[in-house]
């Protein structure tokens, strides 16, 4: 009997890709976000595990297809998060994430990848995630080099647009994608808290 491979993220391609991010797919439980390929299989997956203690004692997972887990992300108080290597909140640090601004119309992260700044007194920033968490948009920079964007979902002849599912584009480069879609979970979590009553409401394109 022949046996279906997992979708795999076709990494270090030469041009860009997109990735379909959803709560809404067959394939997932109630409440995980999806990233699909165009295809509709799922490449990445996140549980989100809320704790009752604290903010600061939840976490959400990066899974890939199969459910391996990839990147554990820890939130604090202070609006910072730390990525963790797979499923281990207390050792392999991957990278810092500070909030530097956020507003209904502007949220700016900066991470600082651990291997790039061991041994340095002054933390060099790596990479910015700047953009408008109500529009679900948003650019992550590396320097002046775009490495990825996301956008929603516009469509003829539509007034307004779902916010429930919307794009991410990877263009070509040389970081890891498990990485560039866990900031993008970051930046989503980022959000103003005191806006996210309006997360489901569509936004208008006129």
């Amino acid at each position: 009997m022949a046996t279906t491979s997992a979708p795999v993220y076709p990494a270090n391609t030469p041009i860009p890709f997109d990735l379909l991010v959803s709560k809404k797919h067959r394939a997932l439980s109630r409440g995980v976000l999806g990233f699909a390929d165009s295809s509709g299989n799922i490449v990445f997956k996140v549980n989100r595990q809320d704790s009752k203690l604290s903010f600061s004692h939840a976490k959400a997972i990066l899974l890939d297809s199969t459910g391996n887990p990839l990147i554990s992300l820890y939130p604090h108080n202070d609006g910072s998060w730390q990525g963790f290597k797979g499923d281990d909140g207390d050792k392999n640090l991957i990278f810092k994430v500070r909030r530097v601004l956020t507003k209904f119309t502007r949220t700016e992260l900066e991470v600082f990848l651990v291997s790039e700044n061991q041994g340095q007194g002054e933390l060099t920033c790596d990479f910015k995630v700047i953009g408008c968490h109500f529009q679900r948009s948003c650019t992550i920079y590396k320097g002046d080099s775009i490495v990825a964007q996301t956008s929603l979902m516009h469509k003829l002849r539509k007034i307004c647009v779902s916010r429930s599912k919307f794009r991410l584009t990877m263009f070509p480069s040389l970081e890891d994608p498990s990485l560039v879609v866990a900031l993008v979970v970051i930046f989503l979590f980022s959000g103003p808290k005191k806006f996210q009553v309006l997360d489901k409401i569509p936004i208008s394109i006129l």
